[in-house]
């Protein structure tokens, strides 16, 4: 009992955002503003985390998300404009336009990003990592525009992402992606249920 104490007071960085991000995705299933609040939170605390392990593009990624969460913020409390006055930002689904720019957008960040921790960092997986990073940049920014797909997006980078904290012992932030792969799956769901309810009304 003494040595499970002693190890989350020395990892309590880590434990303390893997369960902020555990608050986070519920919230973001739940459509609730403040998982932009979470986010945020939970990115401060792993920019530390993956700095300290040598995942590079993951903490860079935890920049954008601070930035990311900040204007998901904005979006979401602004909602949208209609004839009744406004609303909430309705969750809609990606159209074919969309798709075309957010492909080649993800392929040149990965190849870019797999670049640079290959040639200017001692990254030990610098082609999951850029993969997950570059991914979850484009799922991000579906998130906050509220666009349904990116739940999909979310299962593919949680599924890697899980792989590799696993393989870096990582343990409590494999323990919180094993709960975002899972929540990804129920947020999908949960956001097409919406939908119907948005277009019957």
């Amino acid at each position: 009992m003494e040595h499970i104490f002693n190890w989350l007071i020395n990892n309590w960085v880590e434990v303390s955002g893997a369960v902020l991000g555990i608050i986070y995705i519920f919230l973001s299933v739940k459509q609730n503003i403040l998982t932009w609040l979470l986010g945020l939170l939970t990115s401060l605390l792993y920019i530390y985390v993956f700095f300290k392990t040598g995942f590079y593009a993951d903490m860079a990624l935890q920049f954008y998300y601070v930035w990311v969460s900040i204007y998901g913020w904005i979006i979401w409390a602004k909602g949208k404009n209609t004839a009744a006055g406004r609303e909430e930002l309705p969750v809609t689904h990606i159209n074919r336009t969309l798709a075309f720019i957010l492909l080649p957008i993800f392929i040149l960040l990965w190849v870019l990003i797999w670049f640079i921790l290959k040639e200017f960092t001692n990254s030990p997986v610098p082609v999951g990592d850029s993969f997950t990073t570059a991914l979850s940049i484009v799922a991000t920014w579906m998130l906050a525009r509220k666009v349904l797909e990116h739940w999909i997006l979310w299962v593919v980078v949680d599924a890697v992402s899980l792989a590799l904290y696993i393989y870096k012992d990582l343990y409590p932030t494999a323990i919180l992606f094993v709960v975002y792969t899972v929540a990804a799956v129920w947020g999908y769901v949960e956001w097409k249920k919406d939908m119907m309810k948005q277009s019957d009304a």
